[in-house]
């Protein structure tokens, strides 16, 4: 009985409205739903006339509607589709080809890929710097202790601080190189 329970107190919590919903959203199959009331106003809804002491009463229904998909348009149907009057479809055309996108002259394209080239060298000369900034700071494991150090593991969560950057900073490094190497020439 004590799945009964949880399932009084969740109705009474407001999901009994979201259960009818779902009640009624059930699909193809057409049951008989029953709205049940208990001595204690408790409300049920189920599938089956509930037990004694209960006022179950048949809930009236519509049926349930169904709308058929949209049509897709002749473009945008898959290649072999059946069209209604039962022969193929046309193989699908081309959603957009190469001459619909804009086109930028070769030197504006040169300038910008020397205007980004630029910009992620500068980007990896940075990192580079800010990288061997942390490692002289690390010193190999070792970094010294600050006067705001005094408990060791305030010392040992900067020294892992450190180590994670460090360890960002060369992933860094190397995702910038990767890119640049990616550029054309």
């Amino acid at each position: 009985m004590a799945t009964g329970k949880a399932l009084r107190i969740a109705l009474r919590s407001g999901l009994s409205s979201v259960l009818a919903a779902l009640a009624l959203q059930a699909g193809p199959a057409q049951a008989q739903i029953y709205k049940c009331v208990g001595p204690d106003g408790v409300v049920e809804y189920s599938n089956a006339p509930s037990q004694a002491n209960r006022r179950c009463t048949e809930m009236q229904l519509s049926p349930i509607m169904s709308i058929p998909a949209p049509k897709l348009p002749r473009a945008a149907q898959p290649a072999g589709a059946v069209q209604p009057s039962g022969a193929p479809a046309a193989p699908a055309a081309r959603a957009s080809s190469p001459s619909e996108f804009p086109r930028v002259d070769g030197a504006t394209q040169k300038a910008r890929d020397t205007d980004r080239r630029g910009i992620l060298q500068e980007e990896l000369r940075k990192e580079e710097e800010k990288l061997a900034g942390l490692r002289d700071e690390y010193k190999d494991g070792e970094p010294e202790r600050l006067g705001s150090e005094r408990n060791y593991q305030k010392y040992l969560d900067r020294v892992q601080r450190l180590k994670d950057d460090i360890g960002r900073s060369e992933a860094n490094i190397g995702s910038l190189k990767r890119e640049l190497g990616a550029l054309r020439n």
